[in-house]
């Protein structure tokens, strides 16, 4: 089942709230409830300090200082708060990780700056 959430403001799950399946939001969204699926954001993805994400998350900046397992797809900025636990795999420009945050899996951040350099390397 998909939800897509359409608008100019800001979309909010509660703590409490629990959906499986995937969402599409065209603005940020906070996230203080738990997920299950797919998370396709074009703004800014918050997941506050209770907030649960279990799957995968696509979006153009993030900031976890809740629980996410599962893969990230960050295209500029994700930062890891003190509070956040992260399992999983990332694929972000640019990461921030405050100290006591969590993180266990992996980070790509090649596809970041060296692109044009990768896309260069094809065409020799």
């Amino acid at each position: 089942m998909s939800k897509e959430i359409i608008g100019n403001g800001h979309n909010t799950l509660a703590l409490g709230t629990k959906i499986t399946g995937d969402i599409v939001a065209k603005s940020d969204f906070r996230l203080d409830g738990t997920i299950e699926g797919t998370i396709v954001c074009e703004g800014k993805m918050v997941i506050g300090e209770k907030g649960v994400m279990i799957g995968t998350l696509t979006c153009a900046n993030a900031e976890i200082e809740g629980t996410v397992k599962g893969t990230m797809h960050i295209s500029q900025t994700l930062s890891l708060k003190s509070t956040a636990v992260v399992e999983g795999d990332i694929d972000t420009k640019i990461l921030s990780i405050e100290p006591r945050a969590i993180f266990t899996g992996s980070c790509d951040m090649s596809n970041a700056e060296s692109a044009p350099a990768k896309d260069k390397e094809k065409e020799k």
